[in-house]
């Protein structure tokens, strides 16, 4: 658990920016494999990737500076702090746009794409996750149990308590939805099975693994921003998996 790995001179590199690096890598590798399998061209793919990561990455911050409007309003200088700022259904929401424009541009079938794109996020999620328990960030309440953490006082968590590590429960989570969709890609015939198999499975796990969270985060009501869009993902994923079946019966 250290907010900085490594420093050289002035410049530090952090656990969670190397992360994020280290799961993009991943996720990039595994979409161009997968992709260019199915025929597409590789120079266009490596574009595209360019733009969902530039997407994502701007949804992140919007959706946050969204969240957290008032506090920002208070105090600017949580922009700032490194390890907040960012919240990942933003960047999965505008990075599926960023998708989206650009298949269309391309005359790509979208849910094509996204089918091989899916897989490699998840992934990419679980090494996040795994730099926000390096960092301390996205921390979960506090706990009697052994299986507990206590982060040092360098952390974004509070220092000296025994918190539920959620950030490594949400990495397995992601790690396990990562492969499970990479096997799921080779027997799914229909296009769109892939990505309406993560959005459920994620906006549920989502959902859940939220309660034993106790971080600062926005909230709508009695639940928190991120349950609130779970509850529409999971719908919107429903309605993916099953819409062969809903054009059938609009006839």
């Amino acid at each position: 658990m250290k907010l900085v790995l490594f420093q050289i001179g002035s410049f530090k590199v952090y656990s969670y920016g190397l992360m994020i690096a280290i799961g993009i890598i991943v996720a990039g590798y595994l979409f161009l494999k997968s992709a260019t399998k199915k025929g597409y061209n590789e120079d266009k793919l490596f574009n595209l990737l360019i733009t969902a990561v530039i997407s994502g990455i701007l949804g992140g911050k919007l959706l946050f500076i969204i969240v957290e409007f008032k506090n920002i309003m208070k105090n600017p200088e949580i922009l700032l702090d490194f390890g907040n700022g960012f919240v990942i259904y933003g960047a999965i929401i505008l990075g599926v746009v960023g998708v989206y424009v650009y298949s269309k541009k391309n005359k790509w079938d979208t849910l094509d794409i996204l089918d091989s794109v899916v897989p490699g996020v998840a992934i990419a999620q679980g090494f996040g996750r795994i730099g926000c328990f390096l960092a301390g960030c996205c921390y979960g309440r506090e706990t009697t149990s052994h299986f507990g953490v206590i982060f040092p006082s360098d952390s974004l968590a509070p220092a000296g308590v025994n918190l539920i590590p959620t950030q490594i429960y949400s990495s397995i989570f992601d790690f396990l939805l990562g492969f499970f969709l990479l096997w799921y890609a080779k027997k799914a015939k229909a296009k769109g099975k892939v990505v309406a198999m993560y959005v459920i499975i994620y906006s549920i796990g989502r959902f859940l693994i939220e309660f034993l969270r106790n971080d600062p985060r926005g909230n709508v009501m009695m639940l928190s921003t991120s349950q609130f869009i779970a509850i529409f993902t999971l719908i919107i994923g429903i309605c993916i998996y099953n819409k062969d079946k809903i054009k059938k019966e609009r006839k």
